[in-house]
């Protein structure tokens, strides 16, 4: 893998607008950015924290993503992000090293990134998402 650094922290979220409120009123953070990516039935808040960022995840739809996940563990950590170079390259490198892909291209996620997530199972339960910013 070619990890430069942790591009973002996921959490889903059951209402995005009282999650934003929290961030801002009691950890003093600034909502930067909210984008819809409607193809993942999802809508994202985004904070910076130092170089890192926080993802708030809150779905579109219950058959969404997100939406499946909140239902079935409520809301909470969801994924974690780690920005790469050459994301078609590492998604082969994983495989190859036995590593269960979700996704075996990579697709357009929030802030224009190319996105691909590797399975949990694979990865000691924690939802993994590579990152590139073309």
């Amino acid at each position: 893998m070619n990890i430069s650094h942790i591009e973002h922290i996921g959490v889903a979220v059951e209402n995005l607008e009282e999650s934003i409120k929290y961030y801002e009123e009691v950890l003093g953070l600034k909502c930067y950015a909210i984008e819809e990516v409607e193809e993942q039935k999802v809508k994202t808040a985004f904070f910076k924290v130092g170089d890192t960022k926080i993802e708030l995840l809150e779905s579109t739809s219950e058959d969404g993503p997100i939406g499946k996940f909140v239902a079935k563990k409520g809301p909470g950590m969801h994924h974690l992000a780690f920005a790469v170079k050459d994301i078609e390259k590492n998604l082969e490198d994983a495989e190859e090293k036995g590593v269960r892909l979700l996704d075996k291209t990579p697709r357009k996620g929030a802030e224009g990134l190319d996105i691909a997530f590797l399975h949990p199972k694979s990865t000691h339960g924690v939802l993994t998402e590579l990152c590139e910013k073309k």
